[in-house]
């Protein structure tokens, strides 16, 4: 008999070896996971006080590699890849928390999906500069691939077909748990596990972040609630007198004016920051807020998601009302959106946006369509020696295609201008290194954290300079001109912000962001300060320009001001704000039906249109890379 060969012993004992390997392999794997996260209720020592915790957020990975090791056979080899897999969330994840200060959520996997479309060059920014980390990973594939080539395997070879049997059985409950199936949510909700719904950073330091992922994917993966038109009528019944009185009191000017929106990207006015009270980072938006009307701008989102802000603005819709929106434009399923651009199309605008990234990136060619823009002009019919400050597109760039656009004739136009020059990460140099380091910071703001803040200050000023050149050269056209300019959320300097901390004591995600609407012909006007949000923007243009023949615009204004400052990124404390409970449910139903197509028969509709509205039919579309913006 060989010296190697099975004996009845050792055969007769085999499968309790097996379990007990399996059994000890999973052990390691729950602590380890636990390890990982670190999160607090799912640490090693927190498994034997309350092993519900570590042992749920460890389970797709289990289900992971127990899935491997019934088609590989290989038990090292299957815990091993499981691991590696589950590690990459986990990196992506520390990667979001240090440059936006939250953690994952499942819409963000969405993003999966953008990067063939323009997202893979916008994301690797944030990617990790040590080369050690990438050593690390070349590591990690190495200690996988000897293992697939030297374990020796687990279980017998035979009966293969228990072996597939067993596979569909773990493969099937490992998809169950990524689709959100309801059955898991017996498992993951805040009864069995730490939830808190509105704040992912607290239920996955409690719960760890696999089992945040999967209770927010349950949440969200829920049936839309039906708006309740009950209340929607009550609402629109309470202010029916004033919204009849603010559609007939509708005088827009003889002569249409142009509207410029820009949405600067990352824009706020620094003085909310400790150390920068009486600093002036921003002299363009004062000076032209002294003649216009500005504030505080509350927006949905915080050091990204530039989609949120955008969806409310051009929509007219809070984010708050449709939690199953994080990322708008790629869960959109209407074909038709009502909104800004096309009550502006009904009244005979040209509408057109610009944008110097992508067209497909966020989705926001087939986004555009539904909104009702008539073109969207983006990185191919810019010029290509076009110049960049930093890692992108400057915004003298934008600018100039914006003054290219409009023209001295013909209809009102409509321009949408999404700028990029000061989007994140903020490592990299830019144009003019010395301006850069000019730039003073808070003693308390040093190494990587100072260089960050000077970059992010340099692209903050040259954004302010081009609003102010914008405005002056929209001085020099004949046709009247409206400028609208609102940054889109606060830059993801999360580090910064928590040693230099806010002037109002409160924390980051809270914070606004700024917005002005200015005549540049009229610098007779006095400052007129309105704190508001993004989804107001909308009602606040149209009625201040005299064109409210849209019901729903109109009744924004008038619920605004109760429900404006509700409107915060996700995550961010709800403490200190008094909502009007029927108010805000009212209006959470308004704005379902409206998203549906159902409110305008519940609205008064104006009685006497303006005669001098100029209508007209679209004009033919142009392709995005069939004409270039710039000479």
């Amino acid at each position: 008999m060989p010296l190697n060969a099975p004996t009845r012993s050792s055969l007769k004992h085999a499968p309790l070896k097996r379990v007990a390997a399996v059994a000890l392999l999973c052990a390691v794997f729950v602590l380890l996971t636990g390890l990982v996260d670190g999160g607090v209720g799912v640490m090693p020592q927190r498994l034997l006080a309350q092993p519900s915790f570590p042992l749920a957020n460890a389970w797709p990975g289990l289900l992971l590699a127990g899935l491997l090791l019934a088609l590989t056979r290989r038990a090292l080899f299957a815990f091993a890849l499981a691991f590696a897999a589950q590690g990459v969330v986990y990196a992506v994840n520390a990667l979001k928390v240090d440059n936006l200060g939250t953690p994952l959520l499942p819409a963000d996997f969405r993003i999966v999906g953008q990067l063939r479309r323009g997202g893979l060059h916008l994301l690797s920014g944030y990617l990790p500069q040590n080369p050690w980390v990438y050593l690390g990973l070349v590591a990690i594939v190495v200690v996988v691939v000897a293992l697939w080539r030297m374990e020796r395997p687990l279980l017998p070879r035979r009966p293969r077909a228990t072996r597939l049997a067993s596979a569909g059985v773990l493969a099937i409950g490992l998809a169950s748990v990524l689709a959100g199936s309801a059955a898991w949510g017996h498992v993951y909700n805040g009864r069995v596990l730490w939830m808190e719904p509105w704040s992912a950073s607290s239920t996955s330091a409690h719960s760890g972040l696999i089992s945040s992922l999967i209770m927010f994917r349950l949440q969200f993966a829920k049936p839309r609630a039906k708006p309740d038109q009950v209340a929607a009528l009550q609402l629109i019944n309470q202010f029916d007198p004033q919204l009849r009185q603010s559609l007939n009191a509708a005088t827009p000017a003889r002569e249409l004016p142009d509207i410029v929106v820009v949405q600067s990207e990352s824009f706020f006015d620094p003085s909310i920051m400790r150390g920068y009270e009486r600093g002036n980072f921003t002299p363009n938006l004062r000076r032209l807020a002294a003649h216009g009307v500005s504030g505080a701008l509350h927006v949905p989102t915080f050091g990204g998601g530039t989609i949120r802000t955008e969806f409310e603005v051009l929509t007219g819709l809070s984010l708050r009302y449709f939690d199953e929106l994080q990322f708008p434009y790629l869960q959109m399923n209407h074909k038709q959106v009502p909104g800004l651009v096309r009550a502006l199309n009904a009244q005979g605008y040209q509408t057109i946006a610009l944008h110097g990234n992508d067209p497909a990136f966020w989705n926001r060619s087939t986004a555009f369509k539904a909104l009702g823009f008539d073109q969207f002009l983006s990185q191919q019919s810019f010029p290509a020696d076009v110049q960049n400050d930093g890692k992108y597109m400057a915004d003298s760039a934008m600018t100039d295609a914006i003054v290219a656009q409009l023209k001295e004739s013909g209809p009102p136009q409509f321009i949408f201008a999404i700028s990029i020059e000061a989007h994140g990460p903020y490592d990299v140099s830019p144009r003019d290194v010395a301006e850069r380091d000019a730039i003073p910071v808070p003693d308390a703001i040093t190494g990587k954290d100072k260089l960050e803040l000077q970059n992010y200050l340099y692209h903050l000023r040259h954004a302010d300079a081009e609003l102010g050149r914008l405005v002056t050269l929209l001085a020099q056209r004949r046709r009247p001109v409206r400028v609208l300019f609102y940054g889109d959320h606060l830059p993801a300097l999360s580090d910064v912000y928590a040693t230099t901390g806010f002037v109002d004591g409160r924390g980051m995600l809270p914070q606004p962001s700024t917005w002005l609407l200015v005549d540049p012909h009229d610098t007779s006007g006095t400052a007129v300060k309105v704190d508001t949000a993004a989804w107001l923007l909308p009602g606040q243009l149209l009625g201040r320009l005299g064109l409210h023949t849209d019901g729903y615009f109109a009744l924004t204004e008038l619920v605004g001001p109760q429900l404006a400052a509700l409107t915060q990124a996700p995550g961010a404390s709800a403490s200190g704000l008094a909502a009007d409970a029927p108010l805000d449910r009212g209006m959470r139903s308004v704005s379902q039906l409206r998203m549906n197509g159902k409110l305008e028969k519940l609205l008064p509709a104006a009685e006497v249109i303006p005669a001098d509205i100029a209508r007209r039919a679209p004009p033919a579309k142009a392709s995005d890379a069939g004409r270039k913006l710039l000479p």
